[in-house]
């Protein structure tokens, strides 16, 4: 072999992304969730990841009585344990939500959507996205679309609902016609029919909901969950909720002026 100049050798290159190690479970029948996206978020934020499975229970167990931890995932970086997927999102900045904590995210979600909607439906109909259909339809996809939320689960929207609804307390029953009647009086306003029965049943479900919750909240000085978007919500009882109710009485005089 002959000689070979310095200058035409040239080193394999050296990574220079930082390495993080992970140990997640991947077996047979169960493959961690939080694992994968404690991976992908490692590889999105350029991490080399030292990916080590944990095939059985057994070897899960070992590992974490080894580490002194309950879960699985854990982290290592430089060293370090980060510890599991919310951990490691702590560790980049992110935000992670507490356990209880009250958030307005899914009536925001839920508005949003059946906003577009509507103004998805006007241009199909129309051919324009703002007609006088839009907001008739907003506000009873809105009205259909709650319901459908607190019929996943009316046992558990009722029990929540009996804490500040005025007729539900002297009637229990009210609190498992609500949503019923909610949703049939917001597939009515969609369709433009039969108005005579929609509108009376938005006026009264609107306008007790909507003394209901100025009672408990702003003369009562309450602090309660929101039972509007069904009976496992963190959201607080308040503006949301008298803004359905007051929303709905809108819808329904909005009906009779049409």
């Amino acid at each position: 072999m002959g000689w070979v100049p310095h200058s035409a050798i040239r080193s394999a290159p050296v990574s220079t992304s930082p390495t993080a190690v992970l140990y997640r479970m991947v077996m047979p029948a169960h493959v961690c969730p939080y694992g994968l996206k404690a991976l992908d978020l490692l590889t999105r934020k350029g991490f080399e990841v030292e990916d080590h499975h944990l095939t059985t229970r057994a070897e899960t167990d070992a590992f974490k009585a080894e580490h002194g931890v309950k879960t699985t995932p854990q982290v290592f970086i430089a060293d370090e344990r980060i510890g599991g997927y919310d951990d490691l999102r702590r560790h980049f900045g992110q935000h992670v939500a507490e356990p209880g904590a009250t958030s307005y995210r899914p009536v925001i979600v839920l508005f949003a959507m059946t906003a577009l909607l509507a103004v998805a439906g006007s241009h199909a109909a129309f051919g324009s996205p703002v007609t006088a259909h839009t907001l008739q339809w907003f506000g009873g996809f809105s009205m259909a679309i709650l319901a459908l939320l607190k019929l996943q689960d009316v046992e558990r929207f009722s029990t929540m609902f009996l804490n500040y609804d005025l007729l539900a307390r002297r009637w229990v029953r009210y609190g498992y016609i609500y949503p019923f009647a909610e949703g049939l009086a917001g597939i009515l306003m969609v369709a433009g029919v039969l108005t005579w029965l929609s509108v009376p049943i938005a006026l009264f479900i609107g306008g007790v909901g909507a003394v209901s919750v100025c009672k408990a909240v702003y003369v009562d000085k309450r602090e309660l969950k929101c039972a509007c978007v069904g009976g496992s919500s963190n959201v607080p009882l308040g503006f949301v909720s008298l803004t359905e109710n007051l929303g709905m009485i809108a819808m329904a005089v909005w009906m009779v002026t049409m």
